[in-house]
């Protein structure tokens, strides 16, 4: 059984009447006192047994010690949010029903333009960048100046001046997304809807009482709310009163799916079928696997590296020696990061670094690169990386290492160059899908209307024939502009700047479907859990089971129906795939009786064979 800290149950209390003299047994890191040696013993075991997680950052497979330790360092690490941004994050945090990853991505998104005292980033100085801080936020005329400090690379201010805000320039927000993830859990004590701690939230003046949309009926009480002025229970009559009110209303759906109450035309709802979870990383680091995956796909002409599958990917990550497919991933966002000029680009010139990584020397400058992260749980890596045994980095490790490239990786020019031109390629499309619905309506009207008028200047024997003639000609040009519509449906789809989840369930569960990949994925709430379906049967059946009273469960049915065709067609070919593959494995199994065949002919080890078609030499 897994256990996380905060499902413990509080630290032993000492034994009654000890005397100052006696000889007792103490757990270092707990202070727990015990008389007796083999209870003490016991204790220490419990602890020493690796079924302990940190609740803030998710880690699992840990000591009791392991997991103090490690809330320890998320907690530090959580505190290093700016003094001014605590009440503004607090603000979005309270109450959110949105998930960990969205609640993420939404509050980092909004620091990407905050400004406050204090901050580090670059601004325009003589036509050129250079790195400054905050010092003072100026008004003039309605008109945001900064007085900033310009800093040397030890972070000494050499001189001051005042700019407008257009010449700052934000690369990155002032915290990351890991520290947004471990502060969000470390200030709230639940997370649908997230609720920060009582203390904090006084503390910062946000607001304690839920939002009235979140009511449900004028009488919801609330733990801790003031009782009603006639007494603990109110009066009989009156409540008695407004219970038959509340009975009487209709209920108009949708509401909030944790509120929908079962009826007797719910039996109809299946049960939901249950999630395969047979993945080689670690459940939690899935997220951060697809994060990887998704990226580098959609933007491999930009890294120069050509696709691979998802599962070539997971592959790779777990195999214990050296492989090409890792290595190019890396090698890839190297490049980008050195042609951006960054902060990356700065170490290595400071490095004296050859601008061009190879195959040979990737791990060097993935060492400048943990370096520049500053983040404790990647730096002690080093070591082994610099040794040459990147291999053996533990497999959640190597995923948190992809995830931070990448998450640089996008503030850089070329993705957001990138990203800005298929914004207006999408754009331009979804006019002419409009222009062409639009002129294919008024096509079909005017066919409907013409034949209407026609028809009442034929006689009867030759009206069948010309209508069946007109009907054919009309459905033709109808069927040919919906197809052309279709077309661009699709080529808008290609375009398509990120991914995200198509829906969330009664309980918050998001729900995840890549075009590249024949799986609909599952992430829990707090996004430390995963799953998939994998087959038509099982879609069928999970959309059965969703039910459409509840606002959640109607969006997100809505959005399956959508993609009905599209998502059962993936799963089908991916099934077929499958298949097939088992039957090679087979066909080595059988070869390998009579000759040894190579590893590298196992279709599980296909990612051996990788090659980087797209690389630029």
């Amino acid at each position: 059984c897994l256990f996380s800290r905060g499902n413990l149950s509080p630290y032993l209390t000492p034994p009654k009447d000890l005397d100052s003299k006696e000889k007792v047994f103490q757990i270092r890191f707990t202070r727990e006192i015990f008389r007796d040696y083999q209870d003490y013993i016991n204790r220490l075991n419990l602890y020493r047994q690796r079924v302990w997680s940190c609740k803030i950052s998710g880690k699992s497979n840990l000591t009791f010690e392991e997991a103090l330790v490690s809330e320890h360092h998320a907690v530090s690490k959580a505190q290093k949010l700016p003094t001014e941004l605590m009440a503004p994050v607090l603000r979005m945090i309270q109450y959110s029903t949105l998930g960990l990853y969205e609640l993420v991505e939404k509050i980092y998104a909004s620091l990407q333009e905050a400004v406050f005292e204090g901050l580090e980033l670059y601004a325009k100085q003589d036509g050129l960048e250079a790195a400054c801080r905050i010092l003072k936020i100026l008004g003039s005329d309605g008109t945001k100046m900064y007085e900033v400090g310009w800093l040397l690379r030890d972070k000494t201010i050499i001189s001051t001046s005042v700019i407008k805000g257009e010449d700052l320039i934000h690369r990155r927000p002032p915290v990351s997304r890991n520290t947004l993830k471990i502060f969000i859990r470390d200030a709230t004590s639940q997370n649908a809807p997230w609720v920060i701690h009582e203390n904090l939230a006084k503390r910062y003046g946000i607001p304690i009482e839920p939002p009235n949309d979140m009511m449900f009926g004028e009488g919801l009480q609330k733990k801790g709310r003031k009782r009603r002025e006639d007494g603990p229970m109110g009066d009989p009559k009156k409540k008695m009163k407004n219970d038959e009110e509340h009975i009487n209303v209709p209920i108009k759906y949708p509401i909030d799916d944790l509120l929908v109450q079962p009826s007797a035309d719910d039996h109809a709802l299946l049960k939901r079928p249950p999630l395969a979870t047979d993945f080689r990383v670690p459940k939690y680091s899935v997220g951060d696997l697809l994060m990887v995956w998704d990226f580098c796909l959609s933007f491999g002409r930009v890294l120069n590296l050509s696709p691979f599958s998802l599962v070539d990917l997971e592959n790779a990550i777990c195999h214990k020696e050296s492989n090409a497919l890792l290595v190019e991933i890396h090698t890839a966002i190297f490049h980008l990061l050195i042609k951006d000029e960054g902060d990356y680009f700065t170490i290595l010139r400071t490095k004296k670094r050859k601008l061009k990584v190879t195959l040979v020397t990737w791990a060097e400058y993935l060492c400048d690169f943990l370096e520049m992260t500053k983040t404790e749980e990647l730096t002690r890596n080093i070591a082994t990386v610099r040794k040459g045994y990147y291999s053996l980095i533990d497999t959640d490790i190597k995923l948190k290492i992809l995830r931070e490239l990448v998450e640089e990786a996008i503030t850089t020019s070329p993705v957001r160059e990138k990203l800005s031109e298929r914004v207006d390629q999408r754009q331009a499309l979804a006019a002419t899908k409009r222009e062409s619905t639009r002129k294919a309506k008024d096509e079909q009207n005017s066919s409907i209307d013409g034949l209407q008028d026609d028809n009442e200047s034929v006689d009867e024997q030759g009206k069948g024939k010309e209508e069946k003639d007109k009907n054919n000609i009309s459905r033709s040009k109808t069927e040919g502009k919906r197809h052309g519509v279709q077309h661009l449906e699709t080529e808008i789809e290609k375009l398509s700047i990120r991914s995200s989840p198509l829906g969330k369930d009664r309980h918050y569960n998001r729900y995840w479907f890549f075009r590249r990949e024949g799986r609909l994925f599952v992430e829990s709430a707090d996004s430390k859990e995963w799953g998939y379906y994998s087959s038509k049967e099982e879609l069928d059946v999970l959309m059965s089971s969703l039910n459409v009273k509840g606002i959640r469960e109607r969006a997100l049915k809505r959005q399956l129906d959508k993609l009905y065709s599209k998502i059962s067609n993936a799963l089908e070919k991916r099934s077929k795939e499958i298949t097939h593959k088992l039957l090679l494995e087979e066909a080595v199994l059988r070869r390998s009786t009579r000759v040894r065949a190579q590893p590298r002919d196992n279709p599980s080890m296909s990612f051996l064979k990788y090659v980087n078609k797209w690389k630029d030499n």
